[in-house]
């Protein structure tokens, strides 16, 4: 499979459902690419934590956190 930078104006070449996207500024570009750092970074903390159900749903939810708010730049 080909990945495409999120941060691409390709990005859309590997989404089979959104078949346009409006071309992002880069202030949104940067904007996107570091809340997904922020939640990479939560992430790895979380897992240095242990193991848990809590934990596993902790990161559920940085992952949903992730996904709205790189959806509010994107929309």
């Amino acid at each position: 499979m080909t990945q495409v930078d999120s941060a691409s104006d390709g990005r859309v070449a590997n989404n089979a459902v959104r078949h346009q996207y409006r071309v992002l500024s880069d202030d949104e570009k940067a904007q996107m690419v570091a809340i997904k750092d922020k939640g990479l970074e939560l992430l790895s903390l979380i897992d240095a934590a242990g193991s848990s159900r809590e934990l596993s749903i902790a990161k559920t939810k940085t992952e949903e956190a992730v996904m709205w708010a790189v959806k509010h730049i994107t929309a």
